[in-house]
């Protein structure tokens, strides 16, 4: 029988991505749901391809207009949108969703004890202590999307975890890396917005210039794994070949290489355990000649010792790291802020944010909104 997946975030980069591998594998992989906000054009497209059963719209006038359009569909909208995360006819949810409101469905498909295929890093961030808790209650599974994560989900699998000595993330660096930061200042949005490996969201593509997104992957990887902040470390790999790599605890590193399309990492966490044929061929042997690696400059790109930071906090800190970033990269793509100082913005945040520890959701809304509330005020301030 097909694999039933419902997909949130159809319409964004990873939505998308998730049914061109359906698509490439119909007789493997059914799609029963989507969910999207607003992009009513593109899911009529997508409800006529791949037929679910129901679709979700978070925005309300646009699940109004779908339902219109195609009377067929079980149609639901706002937060109702969440509980096709926890349909009964649905094996796996790929949550594509963009953002702090990505722990949403992952908290309705963990409930409901489902797979779940994450590429939605923040979830996890701001919301791992809930995560963790759900999961042992109610035995949902995890399976990582992002490329990096998802490599060292593979390379774990080579070793007990017991000699796992460190885990080592990849950054490409994005387009600045080798700017001073001087030059960092005249970043605008047009040019933080062309990344040279990978075709990703506005929002991502920016927090990947910044290194802001391997600060969330960082703190990822951690949760998702169970090691802590001294057991994960960062180099930058302009190439975007190797995805992740595990040092053991007898010197050997084991690495995963692919092609930069995170269509190969979405496909693996569909399919798993299963290894089957993929739209993409493999890395060329003939092109690993050329691969480096070096460590990321922290007083450039504050992101990453922020993110060590927060780490090492795993309470408030992580979450005014993910919130105030959203709103400093908004404001700095409505060209109201330097690039520069979305981390300034953020380190204010991290420095103002109530303490305590975090015990259920609703502490999360509430420094969620206490962080935002904050890089507001850093950006009227200015």
């Amino acid at each position: 029988m097909p694999k039933a997946i419902a997909v949130f975030g159809s319409t964004g980069s990873i939505g998308t991505q998730a049914l061109s591998v359906a698509a490439f594998h119909k007789d493997r992989i059914k799609v029963a749901a989507i969910a999207a906000n607003r992009n009513t054009e593109l899911v009529i497209k997508q409800i006529d391809e791949f037929r679910p059963e129901y679709v979700g719209m978070y925005d309300a006038a646009a699940a109004k207009e779908i339902a219109a359009l195609r009377p067929q569909v079980k149609v639901v909208a706002g937060d109702e949108v969440n509980s096709l995360a926890a349909l009964p006819e649905v094996d796996t949810v790929v949550n594509g969703v963009s953002g702090f409101y990505g722990l949403f469905p992952l908290l309705s498909a963990l409930r409901a004890g489902k797979t779940v295929a994450l590429a939605n890093k923040e979830s996890i961030v701001c919301g791992h202590r809930i995560v963790e808790e759900t999961i042992e209650k109610y035995g949902g599974t995890i399976l990582p999307v992002d490329s990096e994560q998802s490599a060292l989900f593979q390379c774990l699998a080579a070793g007990r975890r017991e000699d796992v000595k460190t885990l080592i993330l990849t950054a490409s660096g994005g387009m600045f890396r080798e700017l001073t930061r001087e030059q960092l200042d005249a970043v605008t949005p047009e040019m933080a917005l062309r990344h040279p490996t990978w075709s990703m969201g506005r929002k991502i593509t920016v927090d990947s210039s910044s290194m802001f997104n391997k600060g969330l992957e960082l703190m990822e990887a951690g949760w998702l794994f169970g090691f802590g902040p001294d057991d994960v470390r960062i180099y930058i790999h302009p190439q975007s070949v190797v995805h992740s790599m595990v040092e053991y605890a007898d010197g050997s590193v084991i690495a995963q290489l692919a092609k930069p399309d995170m269509r190969l990492a979405i496909q693996y966490a569909i399919t798993y355990p299963e290894r089957i044929p993929s739209q993409l061929d493999a890395a060329s042997p003939a092109a690993l000649s050329g691969l480096t690696f070096f460590e990321p400059d922290g007083e450039k790109f504050p992101a990453i010792p922020l993110a060590y930071e927060a780490f090492r906090d795993g309470e408030s800190l992580p979450i005014a790291y993910n919130s105030a970033n959203e709103v400093a990269v908004d404001s700095f793509l409505a060209g109201k802020l330097r690039f520069t100082a979305i981390a300034d913005c953020v380190q204010y945040a991290m420095r103002r944010i109530s303490c305590g520890r975090i015990s259920s959701v609703s502490d999360i809304l509430a420094l969620d909104s206490e962080a935002r509330a904050l890089a507001a005020e850093f950006l009227t301030a200015r």
